[in-house]
């Protein structure tokens, strides 16, 4: 199978090119905090020379709680998230819930992702693919590696071919998640950009009764792993104080970390490449 370019703003995405990264909070705080924060993730990732989508969002609809922090809803993140783009000139990244959701963010963003508790969701898969713009599917922690290419087929039948899948983790008995590094391998068997990402597979969903837990120490090694795979690019959380977040702190990582993990995670990806 032939490796696809998916072209996201002024990056390119394949199997076959250098690692590029995707990287932001989980959502997105306030404007000040979003822009600060994707300023010195652009510097962080242009020092290194690695393609990087910002990504944040603008409500998380599957909080553990209703009391949890969802964002600042969708008509204001729309307009921090353009402003970042423009401001910086990177491309963006949201996800989206329903239908409606997907026609404004597509209005705005490079790139709509569909959430993996939703990645079997046809109608939500279809406008997603109507809006013409590259879609990230999230494969559910549900699902086995091969399954999501009934989702692909899925976006290819309604006209878009623009897809990046991402694997995020497997349920893995209560409140855990496994990383099975053979999906990867499966995944890529689709020739689309395949993606990692390494804090929301080391999330203990609901481990904290109203809330998730996460083991970020293992950010770097599962990194390291998928890097040695070969795949198209690594998703990351990242906050300054990983502590003070407001949603999935406790998987984040803060830029020291993200520095690192780059840079062995370029490495790797160098010498896999070659």
């Amino acid at each position: 199978m032939k490796n696809k370019k998916i072209k996201i703003g002024n990056v390119i995405l394949s199997n076959d090119n250098p690692l590029a990264v995707i990287a932001g909070p989980c959502v997105i705080e306030s404007k000040k905090h979003a822009m600060a924060l994707a300023a010195k993730l652009k510097k962080i990732t242009s020092a290194l020379k690695i393609p990087f989508i910002f990504k944040a969002s603008y409500d998380k609809a599957n909080r553990s709680s209703v009391n949890s922090y969802r964002g600042p809803g969708i008509e204001e993140g729309l307009k921090i998230l353009a402003k970042i783009k423009k401001n910086l000139n990177v491309p963006v990244l949201t996800d989206v819930h329903t239908e409606e959701q997907a026609v404004l963010a597509a209005k705005v963003v490079d790139m709509i992702q569909i959430p993996a508790f939703l990645s079997r969701q046809t109608d939500l898969i279809k406008v997603c693919a109507m809006t013409g713009i590259p879609v990230n599917i999230k494969k559910g922690q549900f699902l086995a590696p091969e399954d999501i290419f009934n989702a692909v087929k899925k976006s290819e039948s309604f006209g878009n071919n623009k897809i990046t899948l991402t694997e995020r983790g497997v349920t893995f008995g209560y409140h855990n998640l496994v990383v099975d590094f053979r999906g990867l391998e499966i995944m890529k068997q689709s020739g689309y950009p395949v993606i990692f990402d390494a804090t929301h597979s080391v999330q203990l969903p609901g481990g904290g009764g109203n809330c998730s837990q996460g083991n970020s120490e293992f950010v770097f090694p599962l990194s390291k792993a998928a890097a040695a795979v070969g795949i198209a690019a690594l998703f990351t959380e990242v906050h300054e104080n990983p502590g003070k977040a407001l949603c999935d702190g406790a998987n984040s990582i803060n830029l020291k970390q993200f520095e690192d993990i780059l840079k062995k995670s370029i490495a790797i990806d160098k010498a896999v490449k070659q």
